[in-house]
């Protein structure tokens, strides 16, 4: 018999392996086990017939993104070869903060030719992704996803699709920054002022509207969807042009893994005919939900089972740009099928993202009740015309910062005093809605939240992965303009 090599030793091992808890595994086994390998990289894609110079993340074998099972520990090899200093956030992910992926907390981030490992245990499964938290890299594509599968559903006759949304600009995005901070919202990808089918776009909500009455205050705003209009809005990186088509079977299931990696733009999910359940959001699982339209945040990923009828055909999965006619994605196809042109402009325009749906969202597996030890308030400001934006942490240290416990109950309040909408991103925790408005519920388990205009969003999280965590705004705009602070555990240096 043929001797195994070692590396066809270790192949089996890993597949063996597996099957059971990290937490049951000799530590010399886990160390042995495989480091995957993630390259940032450039590439060139065609977008409606121009090339564009854009990022990448890819595995060894040239895959966009990476997937894991549950039972894998995180054990990843970064390389950086895209010719300028980079790091990658993984988002939605729990792993030591010195592991999180933010420049300078603690680590610098890579130079050219550079490396770093990774490793940590993957807790949960689901649907998460992966990006630039440097600069304004990830308008440049500079993001994949990172799915996390349970091995207890490897059994199940369904399809997976993964969608990643992207708005993209052939200006450079540190122009568009420029433009929006010397001439406020609605800058359009060539620096000027851009038209916009919203149809809250520059109104105020004055004369006698009161859209600050669940906070006790009344406030005249102006409303805004949109303050960057964009050269095209992607799909997989294509547009309804030449959109992604993926066979599926007839009388099959599908689920889509969709991820909203926009830099500054929210979307609707729309499957038209096609009986759709929404069964987790953020990688939790929920209570389906049944619909053909689903919000879906920056950041935020929404997974939707989907059966296809017995008789097949071209079925479109579009993404519809709130407050605009503007919309991207992909069609499911049986073999055979016609596929039909689809315009990249729907006949109508778009609503604007609200949290109706989010009051009926319930987590499959909520935080345990306790009693909460620490209540934080956290205000949403700016946006007007100087394009600064900031947050007021009225329980904050000394305005600048927020300061926890480890093993504390948190409960937080976002209030939005803005005219735009703000999908707010704690880092290195997983947490609950709990209230919106005056609405007390038990809620989904996220880890961004939509935080509309005049409203409010309270969530709930447990103090137990110390470090110090990045909490903003996921509008990479707002937080490069100032709509980010930190959260620190005490004792943490």
């Amino acid at each position: 018999m043929k001797p195994r090599s070692r590396r066809a030793f270790l192949a089996h091992g890993a597949a063996f392996v597996a099957t059971l808890p990290i937490a049951a595994l000799p530590g010399a086994l886990i160390a042995q086990m495989p480091i995957r390998v993630l390259r940032a990289e450039r590439r060139v894609i065609e977008i409606d017939g121009r090339a564009a110079d854009v990022f990448a993340l890819r595995d060894e074998k040239g895959n966009h993104g990476l997937i894991f099972d549950r039972n894998e520990p995180f054990r990843v090899q970064l390389e950086n070869r895209i010719g300028s200093p980079t790091l990658v956030h993984w988002h939605g992910l729990t792993p030591p903060w010195e592991q999180d992926g933010m420049p300078d907390l603690p680590f610098a981030p890579l130079s050219h030719g550079e490396t770093r490992l990774y490793d940590f245990p993957l807790h949960e499964a689901g649907t998460y992704w992966m990006h630039s938290h440097l600069g304004l890299q990830k308008q440049a594509l500079l993001a994949a996803p990172l799915i996390v599968r349970d091995p207890d559903e490897a059994a199940i006759d369904r399809q997976e699709v993964v969608i990643m949304l992207h708005d993209f600009s052939f200006r450079p995005a540190e122009e568009i920054l420029a433009s929006l901070e010397s001439g406020g919202h609605m800058m359009a990808a060539d620096g000027s002022m851009a038209s916009s089918s919203d149809p809250h776009a520059g109104h105020e909500m004055g004369n006698g509207v009161d859209p600050m009455a669940e906070m006790g205050e009344t406030s005249p705003m102006m409303l805004h969807a949109n303050d960057v209009n964009f050269d095209a809005y992607l799909a997989n990186d294509r547009t309804l042009g030449d959109p992604e088509i993926v066979t599926v079977e007839r009388a099959g299931r599908v689920r889509l893994r969709i991820v909203n990696a926009a830099a500054a733009t929210n979307f609707f999910i729309d499957t038209g005919a096609l009986p759709t359940s929404l069964v987790a959001v953020d990688g939790r699982d929920v209570r389906p939900i049944a619909g053909t339209r689903f919000p879906v945040a920056m950041s935020q990923r929404i997974d939707l089972d989907i059966a296809t009828p017995a008789g097949g055909g071209a079925f479109p999965i579009l993404a519809l740009r709130e407050g605009d006619r503007a919309r991207t994605g992909i069609v499911l196809a049986t073999a055979g099928a016609a596929v039909a042109k689809l315009s990249g402009l729907a006949d109508e325009v778009a609503a604007l993202l609200d949290l109706g749906l989010e009051h009926r969202i319930e987590a499959a597996a909520p935080l345990p009740e306790r009693m909460v030890d620490r209540q934080l308030t956290v205000d949403l400001v700016g946006g007007d015309g100087d394009y600064r934006w900031g947050l007021d942490l009225r329980d904050g240290d000394e305005g600048s910062r927020i300061e926890i416990e480890r093993g504390e109950r948190v409960e937080m309040v976002f209030r939005n005093r803005t005219g735009m909408s703000h999908p707010m991103h704690l880092h290195g925790h997983g947490f609950q809605i709990v209230a919106i408005g005056n609405h007390r519920f038990a809620g989904a388990r996220r880890d961004t939240v939509l935080v509309p205009p005049a409203s409010s969003v309270a969530v709930a999280f447990d103090a137990d992965n110390p470090g110090r965590w990045m909490l903003h705004c996921h509008h990479l705009y707002h937080m490069a303009a100032g709509m980010m602070t930190m959260l620190d555990y005490r004792g943490i240096g």
